[in-house]
C-alpha cells in the first residue's frame, strides 16, 4: 500500500473501479455540475470578477468610463475587491468546507443559485444602484451565507468551527459601516471599515495559513524539515492583530510602528519554520509560502507608513494583492483541483497564474515605493498581470468547475 502522501492519479483511480477493463480509458462523466457544491460557482464568479472589475476601476480611473455617482472610483475599486472577490472566494470555501466539516450538504442546486444571484445583483448595485439597495443586497448575501452554514454547524454540533460565523458578521458590519458612511449618515471615513475588513481577512489568513500551509508541505514533501511552535504562532497572530488595530485607530507614529515592525519578525519567523525554500519546486506550495511571505512585508510597510517613510497604500496592496491575491488563487486552484477529482499538480496554466500574481504586487508597488516611475504606466501593468491571472483561470478551470468529478463522486 502507497504512504498516506503519495499523488494517485485519476487512471489509477478509474483503474480500481469494480468493472473497470484493463487497459481501457476510462471516459468522463458527463452532464452540468456547477451548483454541485459551493465552489463551483462562487469561485467562477469571483474569477470573473477579479478579471473585469480592475481594467474597470483602471478605466474608471483614467476617465473611459463612468464610476457610480455615489463613489469614488478608488472606494469602488477598494470595496469590490474585498466584499465582491474576497467574499465569494471565502462564501465558496466555505460551504465546500462546512460540509466536510459536517457531514451534512451545504446549498446546492436551486438554492446554490439564488446565493449567486444575490452575489451578482450585489455586484451591479454597488456600481449603478443608490448606496441603501446596494448595502441591502450585500447584507441579503452575507445573510444567506451565514445561515447555511449556521444551519449545518448547529446541527452537527460542530462548535469548534462556529468562529467563521463571527468572521461573517465582522465582514456583515464592515460592509454596513461603509455604506452608512458615505452619504454623511455617519461622521467617519468610509476607509476605516474597509480597511477593517482587509485586517480581518489578513488575520483569517494568518490562523487558517498556518494550519494548512505547513500540512500541505509535509504531505507533498515527504521527510522536509519544518520547525513549530504553538506558542509562536499565538504570538504572531496575537501581535499581527494588536498591531492592525494600532493601524486602524491611528495610534501614535513609535507605538504603530514598533509594534508592525515585532509583528512582521514574528510571522517571518514563523513562515521561516514552514522551509518555504522546499517547495521552491513545486509551484502547488511555493505559491502559499510566497503570498504568506507579503504579510510580513506588508508589516514592515505599515510600518513605514505610520513614520510617514511609505505612503500606506504600500502596505495596503501588499496585504491585499500579495497575501490575498496569491493565497485566493493558489487555494481556489489546489481546491478545485482536490473537489473535481484531479490529481493535486500544478501545470503550466497554474504556474503562470502564480507568477501573474506576484508580477502584479511588484509593479503595483514599485510606483509608491520608488520616486521617478510613471504610476499609471506600472499600475496598468499591474492590473494586466492580475486580470490575465484569472483570465486563465477562467479558461482552465471554467470547464471543469461545471462538469461533474472525474471520479464520478457527488460535489
Amino acid at each position: 500500500m502507497p504512504p498516506p502522501t503519495t499523488l494517485v492519479t485519476i487512471s489509477e483511480i478509474e483503474a480500481r473501479r469494480p468493472g473497470a477493463r484493463s487497459g481501457s480509458r476510462p471516459e468522463a462523466p458527463q452532464g452540468f455540475a456547477l451548483f454541485a457544491l459551493g465552489f463551483r460557482p462562487l469561485y467562477l464568479l469571483a474569477a470573473l470578477f477579479a478579471a473585469l472589475g480592475v481594467p474597470l476601476w483602471i478605466a474608471q480611473f483614467a476617465g473611459l468610463l463612468p464610476g457610480p455617482a455615489w463613489l469614488p472610483a478608488m472606494l469602488w475599486h477598494g470595496h469590490e475587491m474585498v466584499f465582491g472577490f474576497a467574499i465569494a472566494v471565502i462564501a465558496g470555501f466555505l460551504f465546500t468546507a462546512g460540509q466536510n466539516w459536517t457531514g451534512l450538504p451545504t446549498p446546492k442546486g436551486w438554492k446554490l443559485a439564488a446565493i449567486c444571484l444575490l452575489w451578482v445583483a450585489a455586484r451591479v448595485a454597488n456600481y449603478a444602484a443608490p448606496p441603501l439597495v446596494a448595502m441591502a443586497l450585500d447584507a441579503a448575501f452575507l445573510l444567506s451565507v451565514m445561515g447555511a452554514l449556521a444551519s449545518v454547524l448547529w446541527r452537527s454540533g460542530n462548535t469548534r468551527n462556529l468562529f467563521v460565523l463571527a468572521v461573517l458578521t465582522a465582514f456583515l458590519v464592515a460592509n454596513t459601516l461603509f455604506h452608512l458612511s458615505l452619504p454623511g449618515r455617519l461622521p467617519f471615513d468610509p476607509l476605516v471599515p474597509l480597511h477593517f475588513a482587509i485586517f480581518v481577512v489578513v488575520m483569517l489568513e494568518s490562523v487558517i495559513a498556518g494550519r494548512v500551509v505547513p500540512m500541505f508541505t509535509a504531505n507533498a514533501l515527504p521527510g522536509v524539515r519544518q520547525w513549530r511552535n504553538e506558542q509562536l504562532d499565538a504570538l504572531a497572530i496575537g501581535a499581527t492583530g494588536a498591531a492592525l488595530l494600532l493601524v486602524l485607530g491611528k495610534a501614535g507614529a513609535g507605538l504603530t510602528a514598533a509594534a508592525c515592525a515585532i509583528a512582521a519578525v514574528l510571522q517571518a519567523a514563523r513562515l521561516a519554520g514552514w522551509n518555504p525554500w522546499a517547495t521552491r519546486r513545486t509551484p502547488l506550495l511555493w505559491i502559499l509560502h510566497a503570498s504568506y511571505a507579503w504579510i510580513p512585508v506588508g508589516l514592515v510597510l505599515l510600518a513605514f507608513a505610520a513614520l510617514g517613510r511609505v505612503p500606506e497604500s504600500a502596505g495596503l496592496h501588499a496585504l491585499t494583492i500579495g497575501s490575498m491575491g496569491g493565497l485566493i488563487v493558489g487555494m481556489i486552484t489546489r481546491t478545485a483541483l482536490g473537489h473535481t477529482g484531479r490529481m493535486l499538480a500544478a501545470g503550466r496554466p497554474e504556474t503562470a497564474m502564480y507568477v501573474l500574481v506576484q508580477l502584479a504586487v511588484i509593479l503595483r508597488l514599485a510606483p509608491v515605493l520608488f520616486d521617478g516611475l510613471p504610476w499609471m504606466a506600472f499600475v496598468t501593468a499591474a492590473a494586466l498581470c492580475w486580470s490575465a491571472c484569472f483570465a486563465i483561470y477562467l479558461v482552465t478551470y471554467g470547464p471543469r468547475l461545471m462538469a461533474p468529478r472525474l471520479d464520478g463522486r457527488p460535489g
